[in-house]
């Protein structure tokens, strides 16, 4: 199932409760004695470069040091601008280091002559923008294939976006300690923060305030269908939108939920109503809105449009007494009618919201900055304004509930950044409610799976992609479980 994540508070909690019960120093040899056996599992003895702040994270990096020098590593410690530990176990794991001989200089090498540079600059315990001369030692680090100790310096771990807004440590992994942070999995966490290897040291984090989701997640989706069923059986969507100049955009929701497994797919085309067959999707069934019946799950949104008729269709569907998924400008409606938003808080059917930053923005009142600055908050927002699940698309795509649970999603790549891909993503959440999920299992399915079909490259992919191959992901994952 999903993995914890935990915020700092969470985290400096567990570590202080754990503190008490050990010998001082403790937690930060188990941490880089991990690091440091995670470190050489891989790799040959080489050169090493571990660039220390004056912190418990600076402290970290000695013991690695250390650690790797007994296995035959050469190591390099570097203090930015002859900065000393000033945390009492940092200055214990330092006066350890130099006592044994180990080398220690406050300016940084000529690039190229390391195996691997380590950042122990700050982890979780920067509250500042990088400024000076750390400012400058994040820019070497990025010149280099680099590993941050349990955060990327520079970076919120509660949020993933760069402390103050000035971009620090681009690492190519991340081994962090205790528990796993939101920040490393979502905004620019995901870039800064590379892979990600949690070390617990033996700490018990308790439970977490948010989850990484993983395959696991998909298991209602790997279970086989009876053989004795039939379309019935896998429930009717509708898709609404598809305004004038904009039909493509609801076609592709409409294919998307065919192919995720709907039983039947009805589009309506507000922009075309003369539109009955789709040549490429023949299997497509074409109503009115006002002409739905019997549906399992209603897709709402795509290329709708903002003028009065859209209004009137999204009032419509509003009032409808069935699973509905709202994207696109239909959240933009709704972000400038207080009269939609109240009918939308007042329905009992389950609503999904899949809003881009800046539709998250208009829907909040303020910018898409704002929303970038902590996508977890915006979405506990989003959902509690919204009455139901909020699926905030984006880097490390944020999922929440009214009731606050919260979970990043684990899968995706720039290749999804590509016009029509939000709606597939719609289509693709119409079909796994119309098959029964509740709105948070098809959030977090729909969302891993949409990830997934992409995460093989980071260009090249059209929308009308995206569904087959989340169907191919999805057979591959049932067949390794048969």
């Amino acid at each position: 199932m999903s993995s914890p994540l935990y915020q700092v508070a969470t985290l400096r909690a567990a570590e202080a409760a754990a503190q008490a019960e050990l010998p001082a120093g403790e937690l930060m040899l188990r941490a880089g004695r991990a690091t440091a056996a995670h470190l050489a599992r891989d790799a040959r003895p080489g050169s090493w470069c571990i660039v220390c702040g004056p912190g418990n994270n600076g402290g970290d990096g000695y013991v690695v040091a250390a650690e790797l020098q007994a296995r035959g590593h050469q190591v390099t410690c570097v203090q930015p601008a002859g900065a000393r530990p000033t945390a009492a176990d940092a200055r214990a794991a330092f006066d350890r280091w130099t006592a044994g001989g180990g080398p220690v200089v406050d300016t940084l090498p000529p690039s190229g002559q390391f195996t691997g540079v380590i950042d122990a600059l700050f982890g979780i315990g920067l509250a500042r923008p990088l400024t000076g001369a750390w400012l400058a030692t994040a820019d070497w680090i990025n010149h280099h294939a680099a590993i941050a100790l349990d955060v990327p310096s520079g970076l919120d771990a509660d949020t993933g976006a760069w402390v103050g807004g000035v971009p620090g440590v681009r690492a190519t992994a991340t081994i962090t300690f205790i528990g796993d942070k939101p920040g490393l999995h979502t905004g620019d966490g995901v870039d800064a923060a590379g892979h990600v290897h949690v070390e617990a040291l033996d700490v018990n984090a308790g439970a977490g305030d948010a989850e990484l989701t993983s395959r696991e997640d998909l298991a209602p989706l790997l279970r086989p269908r009876q053989r004795n069923s039939h379309k019935g059986t896998y429930g009717n969507v509708g898709v609404i939108g598809g305004g004038r100049g904009m039909v493509g955009a609801a076609l592709l929701a409409a294919r998307a939920a065919l192919r995720m497994g709907a039983g039947r797919v009805y589009a309506s085309l507000i922009g075309a109503p003369e539109f009955t067959v789709d040549p490429l999707q023949p299997e497509l069934m074409f109503r009115a809105p006002q002409e739905l019946e019997t549906l399992q799950a209603l897709v709402v949104g795509c290329g709708l449009g903002t003028d009065g008729a859209a209004r009137g269709v999204l009032a419509h569907a509003l009032a409808q007494d069935v699973a509905l998924v709202i994207d696109a400008d239909a959240l933009n409606l709704l972000a400038t009618d207080a009269w939609l938003r109240a009918a939308l808080r007042q329905r009992g059917a389950p609503a999904i919201i899949t809003p881009h930053p800046l539709e998250a923005a208009r829907l909040l009142g303020g910018s898409a900055a704002d929303v970038q600055r902590d996508r977890l908050a915006a979405a506990r927002l989003l959902a509690q304004h919204s009455g139901g699940v909020a699926l905030l698309k984006g880097a490390g795509t944020v999922i929440a509930d009214a009731n606050g649970r919260v979970a990043v999603n684990s899968t995706g790549s720039p290749a999804l950044a590509t016009a029509g891909s939000g709606d597939v993503l719609a289509g693709m959440l119409g079909a796994l409610l119309a098959q029964g999920l509740s709105a948070w299992d098809a959030a977090v399915t729909g969302a891993w799976l949409h990830g997934a079909a992409a995460d093989a490259e980071d260009r090249g992919l059209v929308a009308g992609d995206i569904a087959p191959r989340a169907m191919q992901v999805l057979q591959r994952l049932r067949a390794s479980e048969a």
